[in-house]
């Protein structure tokens, strides 16, 4: 027998990276997810040539979904250009040969880490969050087998203590991001690690909400329409981060959630976080602009959400 004999000829990656088979659960356990909101459905996470806990969870939600029609946005931390970002968009591209693009109103799926865009997505589209820990109750049962029959009764009883506990002891939420939301009136979820801000942008949105943790092993999902309301008292509301007086450096725009950068002298300034909203602004006569999920003055574009939900 000789070497030729043993060696294969050579093989093209499937579409999408995943084989049939990885795509075909991925895709029956987004379907389980979105069946049960907020739930969180075990399925087996493959390799990838990334390392785990840098987006694999999003990424495999992604290539399981993508198809030759649709076109694909990217973004880390609400930026188009960051190393993450641009890196998971390339792998993507080469992948499914998609078409990618930085304007969240031209895109059929988003995945994103952190971030909600700031444009207020459409029916059709697909928002895919990564996620590092789906585990809302880590950190009040770290036994997973106690905190799943917890889920199981809707006992939350402990995570309200914990927030009482931060207002007797600090006078308010200390929660930053990952917020804790309830899905439907009836399951605890952790919306990713984006910030409070994003938080409502969730509740009866438009469009499909998939959540993976690829480390975890886990995913979930808001559909549609669905209801998702932030933890909270009936005297003490959940508030968004206090964005008043920040003006961004570059667009002058208000009301947006900004990064904050420090400047040599002590002071700071603000930059809007997603950079292809803060392109249009730059650039109104050359793109189409959303609606955003707040105006001017700092009030939620959401029907029947919370009243007076301004940052304390």
């Amino acid at each position: 027998m000789k070497l030729k004999q043993l060696a294969h000829a050579r093989q093209d990656y499937s579409y999408g990276f995943l084989d049939e088979f990885a795509k075909r659960e991925l895709r029956r356990r987004m379907l389980k997810a979105i069946a049960l909101p907020g739930y969180q459905v075990p399925y087996a996470s493959r390799e990838l040539p990334i390392a785990r806990g840098w987006g694999t969870g999003g990424l495999q939600v992604t290539l399981s979904l993508a198809g030759p029609r649709d076109t694909i946005k990217v973004i880390d931390q609400g930026a188009d250009d960051s190393v993450n970002a641009a890196n998971l968009r390339r792998f993507i591209a080469r992948m499914t040969g998609v078409e990618t693009t930085d304007d969240t109103l031209r895109a059929t799926i988003i995945q994103s880490r952190h971030r909600i865009p700031e444009e207020r997505l459409r029916e059709g589209q697909v928002l895919v969050l990564q996620v590092p820990d789906p585990e809302p109750l880590r950190h009040v049962q770290p036994d997973i087998a106690k905190a799943r029959a917890m889920h199981a009764d809707a006992d939350y009883a402990q995570v309200w203590l914990g927030l009482y506990e931060q207002l007797v002891r600090f006078g308010r939420f200390m929660n930053g991001a990952s917020y804790p939301v309830i899905v439907h009136n009836r399951y605890l979820m952790s919306p990713s690690p984006i910030p409070r801000w994003d938080t409502p942008d969730l509740h009866q949105a438009a469009h499909l909400t998939l959540l993976s943790a690829g480390r975890e092993k886990r995913l979930y999902a808001v559909p549609p329409y669905t209801d998702v309301r932030p933890v909270e008292f009936e005297d003490v509301f959940f508030a968004v981060e206090d964005q008043r007086g920040r003006i961004c450096m570059l667009s002058s725009a208000r009301n947006k959630f900004m990064d904050e950068l420090p400047q040599p002298d002590g002071s700071s300034r603000f930059r809007i976080s997603d950079t292809g909203y803060v392109a249009k602004l730059l650039k109104p006569d050359q793109a189409e602009r959303g609606a955003t999920y707040y105006d001017d003055d700092g009030r939620f574009y959401i029907e029947g959400f919370i009243k007076n939900n301004t940052a304390v």
